[in-house]
């Protein structure tokens, strides 16, 4: 079984990313149970905006439009910003959007049978809005959904600490990230052995 995450940390490497460091969490849980995982960060790539799979000469999303379409779990990890994802995972969202009328070989939507998953951090509050926005534009895409395929982090109300610089809420977060990487898993299999077939016209 494979997964990627895609880092939506506006912080080119090698800057530390906190958002990368929650992520760590489940990363780690998934391969506890033989998940090979790949984590994109996606700032450190040319990807144009626009809404299509491959937007000509340069664009370097097709490449990982690729190792989405190899996953069986995707995850999706980004800080909050002013209450939203960050202008990354938006952009990815949207290049994403070409996903729904792609289809496999045999007529399939290319996400079906795929699950998916929300990481989020930031000193500021937001992050199940954050969490709603982002499940919900991959649901839309075709992704199933577990419950609670989430984590995330903040430190409340008001300006604080990052992730790495408090102790503040980290052992619910490791928590609540190895449930979410539990349920991921579990969805996955379950599909791969009873897979949904497509609606057929």
């Amino acid at each position: 079984m494979k997964a990627v995450v895609l880092s939506c940390t506006l912080k080119p490497s090698p800057a530390e990313s906190n958002t990368e460091m929650l992520g760590k969490v489940v990363v780690e849980a998934l391969q506890e149970k033989d998940v090979e995982v790949e984590t994109i960060r996606i700032v450190d790539l040319h990807v144009p905006p626009g809404v299509k799979t491959d937007m000509g000469e340069g664009d370097q999303w097709p490449s990982v439009h690729d190792r989405i379409l190899a996953a069986d779990i995707l995850i999706v990890a980004t800080p909050t910003w002013v209450g939203h994802p960050s202008s990354i995972a938006q952009r990815v969202v949207e290049r994403m959007d070409a996903m729904i009328s792609e289809t496999t070989t045999d007529g399939a939507p290319v996400a079906l049978n795929k699950v998916a998953g929300v990481i989020v951090t930031g000193n500021e509050d937001g992050a199940h809005h954050v969490i709603s926005e982002v499940s919900g534009a991959l649901g839309d895409i075709g992704f199933t959904i577990p419950g609670q395929a989430w984590t995330y982090w903040n430190q409340g109300p008001g300006p604080g600490p990052d992730y790495p610089k408090t102790g503040h809420g980290h052992e619910w977060s490791r928590t609540t990230g190895r449930t979410m990487a539990h349920y991921l898993h579990g969805a996955a299999t379950a599909l791969q052995r009873s897979p949904i077939r497509p609606v057929t016209q």
